[in-house]
């Protein structure tokens, strides 16, 4: 009887949306290159300016994650779900029509405000609705569903030219609002919004070096996942050349395995955690197996194409606890300032691709693609671990609490 509600329709609508979350977020980086193509720019052009696009679309989650986190503290998880819908969806249908760059990157930075509030909402509510007993299953279900949307983004731009995937995502974002019209707001929000607490306030999290690092540490856990999805997926093209590898690499199909095999990841996550009684020791696990595929993934002596995307693939698995962890940062901090804490945490690491695409850039002139990435991922890896580490175990934690 528990089981049933993991098939509600606030999580069933949770799943849905972050899969249109997932196929807006990543539609970029998969057309990046025949979009920016169609715009007559050459290879090398279309490197730069790409970078500068997928630095603004991350630049947007990151302002945009505080500001949905702290509504849905203020004003409830359902008004963030709502309002950051329909701003990426509007956004990414706007993309369809760009015909230069500098209109692009403004879309796309407000395509990436919208977005930063879907993940961390949708993960708010779900954690505080499915009884602690399974809490595991919830968001990792919703995860697993979501990272589907990366292949069907996909084969919409294989299958479709790039403006028509863009017009595809916008719809489909459309369409989920009618869904979400018969959502139920949490019970513990709701409670709370009686009381005179204070709700929202985003500076907690630096009033004193204990709460900065207690959030400095639930952010660096994440890192790693836009390393593989950023980093390794998205200049898989020029991974490829720095191997020898004959056959161009589509950066666009390394993202679609890498996210398929966080699909995987995610539903395996879940019921890992609830075996083990413990979140911290299902991370860590996954966690190294995912440093080790980054190492095959670089230095594997990897000579096909094939073997290429294998390694994307069995990375996502790895890398398939951003559920099981973003749970846990919801269990980490009281109904007051859940969703602040739980969608600003994942915006600022996706934001966190800013400064490692520039690291990156930084690396390669010196060290080649293989040596900068190589020593971006153990310090992304080495960061992660550490601070695991000294973050708390969460397993079965009442949430009904408040932060004073």
């Amino acid at each position: 009887m528990k089981y049933r509600a993991l098939f509600t329709l606030p999580v069933i609508v949770s799943a849905l949306g972050f899969f249109v979350d997932v196929y807006d977020l990543l539609i970029f980086s998969i057309v990046r290159i025949p979009s920016l193509q169609s715009l007559g720019y050459s290879e090398e052009e279309v490197s730069k300016i790409g970078t500068f696009i997928f630095n603004c679309q991350q630049a947007g989650l990151l302002i945009g994650g505080i500001l949905w986190g702290v509504i849905g503290d203020k004003r409830g998880r359902l008004s963030v779900l709502f309002g950051s819908i329909i701003t990426y969806s509007l956004a990414n249908i706007a993309c369809g029509f760009v015909e230069e760059p500098n209109t692009y990157a403004l879309l796309r930075f407000v395509a990436g405000m919208g977005l930063s509030g879907e993940i961390g909402a949708a993960m708010t509510l779900v954690t505080e609705i499915i009884p602690k007993e399974i809490r595991s299953l919830g968001p990792t279900l919703v995860a697993g569903v979501g990272y589907l949307g990366a292949g069907v983004a996909y084969f919409t731009q294989e299958w479709f030219d790039w403006r028509t995937a863009y017009f595809v995502g916008g719809g489909m974002g459309l369409l989920l609002l009618l869904l979400r019209i018969s959502v139920f707001e949490s019970g513990l929000f709701l409670e709370l919004k009686e009381q005179k607490i204070s709700r929202g306030n985003y500076f907690y999290f630096f009033s004193s070096w204990s709460r900065f690092i207690k959030y400095f540490r639930c952010v660096m856990i994440g890192v790693p996942t836009w390393f593989v999805v950023g980093i390794l997926g998205t200049f898989g093209n020029e991974f490829g050349k720095a191997l020898g590898i004959v056959e161009t690499i589509s950066p666009g199909k390394c993202v679609m395995f890498i996210y398929l095999g966080l699909t995987a990841g995610d539903f395996f996550s879940g019921p890992l955690s609830q075996w083990l009684h413990s979140r911290r020791k299902a991370i860590i696990y996954l966690m190294f197996a995912g440093a080790i595929c980054a190492g095959t993934y670089l230095y594997g002596g990897i000579t096909s194409p094939t073997t290429l995307y294998i390694i994307c693939f069995v990375s996502g698995i790895c890398t398939g606890y951003i559920g099981l962890y973003l749970m846990m940062v919801a269990e980490l901090y009281g109904t007051n300032l859940r969703a602040t804490a739980t969608t600003s945490v994942p915006s600022i690491v996706r934001g966190m691709a800013i400064p490692m695409t520039l690291a990156f850039q930084g690396f390669k002139p010196t060290f080649g693609a293989l040596g900068g990435a190589a020593i971006l991922g153990v310090i992304c890896y080495g960061l992660a671990f550490l601070s695991l580490a000294k973050t708390d175990e969460t397993f079965g934690k009442e949430l009904d609490f408040v932060e004073k």
